[in-house]
């Protein structure tokens, strides 16, 4: 077994709270968490040109996290792919690819099969919409490509948009795809950052990487930062290498 700090931070384009954009404030929050992996989301504008927000050099100096390369299909001055971005520690990565979800919003993701300590893990980064019926057709389409996958363990972050947790909550295809241990593992409130009471932002794992100590980076900085904080969790993965569960 071996054990990671996972993360997921909706960045919002770097704008804090206080209204100012502060990418080097956004870069200290995310070295704050100290995560081995990070789900980023909203690190480009949303208008012209859609660039990036964030200094690369900068983020991977003070981190130690490197940012996995899509120049496939990212613009000439975007970092993520529909806003998504995932960084890495001392990963080695296999393949990744991304990918355009169904929906009325534009959204995508962000799948790398990669080896961690040379155990293989799936990741798979996104963005969810705002539409009930978007998210679930979005969590269809993820399930999918779990399925499609070699069988390693899957990990699954980002920003879902989802606060409900019964029958109702549009993420019930993808944690019946991932067969997730317990849907109380990876709820945790972390929207609005001042005073957190939905828990938009997820992690969710498998049985065979477990998802635990789960929980927000509560920092004044953090606080700050971004509207979203940021969640994190400890990932333990198992060694045996048959099913996905």
């Amino acid at each position: 077994m071996s054990e990671l700090i996972v993360s997921s931070y909706n960045i919002h384009k770097a704008v804090g709270t206080d209204m100012r954009r502060d990418p080097a404030r956004t870069v200290q929050v995310i070295r704050e968490i100290g995560a081995d992996i990070v789900a980023l989301q909203e690190v480009d504008r949303r208008f012209g040109d859609r660039r990036g927000v964030l200094d690369p050099d900068l983020l991977q100096s003070e981190t130690g996290l490197t940012p996995l390369a899509l120049t496939d299909r990212l613009g000439t001055r975007a970092h993520g792919w529909h806003g998504n971005l995932l960084l890495l520690r001392g990963a080695e990565v296999e393949q990744a690819q991304a990918v355009t979800l169904p929906g009325l919003e534009p959204r995508g993701a962000i799948i790398a099969d990669i080896r961690m300590n040379g155990q293989p893990l799936r990741v798979i980064a996104a963005h969810l919409g705002l539409l009930h019926q978007s998210r679930l057709l979005q969590a269809q389409f993820l399930t999918k490509e779990i399925d499609s996958g070699d069988g390693r363990p899957t990990l699954v972050m980002g920003d879902f948009n989802e606060w409900r947790l019964g029958a109702g909550c549009s993420l019930m295809p993808l944690r019946r795809g991932l067969r997730a241990v317990k849907r109380s593992a990876d709820t945790i409130a972390s929207f609005p950052a001042q005073m957190p009471m939905l828990p938009l932002d997820r992690i969710i794992g498998c049985r065979r990487a477990e998802v635990f100590d789960l929980r927000v980076h509560d920092s004044a900085l953090a606080r700050r930062a971004s509207d979203h904080l940021p969640i994190r969790a400890a990932l333990r993965l198992s060694e045996a290498q048959s099913a996905v569960v």
